[in-house]
This record gives structure tokens, C-alpha cells and sequence, in this order.
């Protein structure tokens, strides 16, 4: 059944009012008319509903709340390093669906592409309504949020608000010996926010190694290969579905 994200300043006793793009999708490509069911997310929490006018815009009533059992139990925000093409798309689409809270890119040394102010607000924007699609296509109960582009030491001011921030950095996969992300999860069961930071091509540098390793982050490998930037959050975030879930 299909899942909708709502404002939840649109409900009245009740019955909400849907318009704009969501309407669309609801009669022009899902083709649903009075009677037919939807799902609704309200402010995180989900319900069945049925549509009572699809004259002008559409109308629901909230029949039910359901049970939400589809969010990771650690609030995860993941930072990239800007990477180049698309790559950035395709990370915020595959997290979503694996149960990303929050991503949070960064300008770091190695990132090739530069993004203007103008540029940034409008990649950010698509990035938003690409994580939307993802947790509805998921059947999430919330979006996770997109942050605007950070510098690296906005980065850092950040991750001190976090629980547990992990690195991970591909100087470990290259060492015998060298931390393993499993080992790590394993001491997370108290932790409640994560910061799980990843480089762009050509990874960390050190010296931003060195400036993470002074806030206490921890630095993991991630298996014995190097990973491909958009590779690593994807692997990261299905490791820590294992071990949560």
C-alpha cells in the first residue's frame, strides 16, 4: 500500500488534506478515488487511511494508528565527504532505505567537486526529496534530515554532539590487526547517536585523521577491501542492521 509523508498542520479532527505533488501521485499515477486506503505518515507516527473527496485536492481520514517497527534502533547520521557525479545521490537513496536518521556532507581535502551556494541549495534540495521518496518506498516512518554542506571543522563542532563517532578509514583495512567495524558495534548497545564519517575519493587525509582522533572518534576498517566512496556507508549501515536488528 502506498505511503505518504504529511503535515501534520493539515489535520483536522481527524481528516487531513493533501495537496500539491502527493495529491498528484494519489489520482493521477496511483489513479485512487474515494473509498480507496493509503498510508499516512504523520510527525512519525503511521496510520490507515482512507480517501473521503478527491475533488479538488485529495481528503483522507485517519482510520487507525499502525505499529512502526521500521526504524533502526540507533539514530545514525552519516557524513560523506562530497564525492563527484551523482554518487552523493545514490548514498542518500541506499541509506534511507537501510535506516539512515541523518546525512551530513562535508567539504574534506581530498573532495574534488566544489559546490557554489547556489549550487548547494539546489543539490540539497534534490537530495531532500530523493531521501523522501526512499523512506516512503521503504516504508519508513520518518525522513531522515539532509543537512547543508559543512567545512571540515564544522564537521568536527558536530560530531561532539554525537554519542559514538566512528571513521572509517582505509589505513586500518591496510593494517594486520587493525580495528574491526564488528568489534566496535559491539560496544555501541548503550550509544544512541552515531556519527559514521567517510571520506570522498581518495579518503581521509591525515591530517583530518588526526583532528578526528583528537575528538575521540574511533576508526574502523571496513572488511580486508578498500571500498568505493559510495560503497562504504551501504556496507557500514547493513553491518549495523545485523547487529541491531
Amino acid at each position: 500500500m502506498q505511503r505518504y509523508f504529511l503535515d501534520e498542520g493539515h489535520v483536522d479532527e481527524g481528516h487531513l488534506h493533501i495537496t500539491g505533488d502527493d495529491a498528484k501521485h494519489i489520482t493521477k499515477v496511483m489513479r485512487q478515488s474515494i473509498g480507496d486506503q493509503l498510508i499516512a505518515v504523520v510527525s512519525g507516527k503511521v496510520y490507515l487511511a482512507q480517501i473521503t473527496d478527491d475533488a479538488k485536492d485529495v481528503q483522507i481520514e485517519l482510520l487507525e494508528q499502525l505499529p512502526d517497527r521500521s526504524e533502526l534502533p540507533k539514530h545514525v547520521t552519516i557524513a560523506c565527504g562530497l564525492p563527484k557525479g551523482d554518487k552523493l545521490e545514490l548514498i542518500t537513496q541506499k541509506s534511507t532505505e537501510l535506516g539512515m536518521s541523518a546525512l551530513l556532507p562535508y567539504v574534506a581535502e581530498r573532495s574534488i567537486v566544489k559546490w557554489d551556494k547556489a549550487k548547494s541549495a539546489k543539490k540539497i534540495d534534490r537530495l531532500k526529496k530523493i531521501a523522501k521518496e526512499a523512506a516512503e518506498q521503504s516504508h519508513r516512518s520518518r525522513i531522515p534530515t539532509v543537512h547543508m554542506v559543512h567545512s571540515f571543522q564544522e564537521l568536527l563542532d558536530a560530531a561532539k554532539g554525537f554519542d559514538a563517532v566512528i571513521v572509517a578509514y582505509e589505513e586500518e583495512a591496510k593494517q594486520q590487526g587493525g580495528k574491526r567495524f564488528a568489534d566496535i558495534l559491539k560496544s555501541l548497545y548503550d550509544k544512541d547517536s552515531i556519527l559514521l564519517i567517510f571520506g570522498p575519493e581518495g579518503g581521509i587525509s591525515q591530517a583530518e585523521a588526526d583532528a578526528l582522533a583528537d575528538e575521540g572518534a574511533h576508526f574502523a576498517a571496513l572488511g580486508p577491501r578498500i571500498l568505493r566512496t559510495e560503497t562504504a556507508p551501504l556496507y557500514a549501515l547493513s553491518a549495523m542492521s545485523y547487529e541491531f536488528e
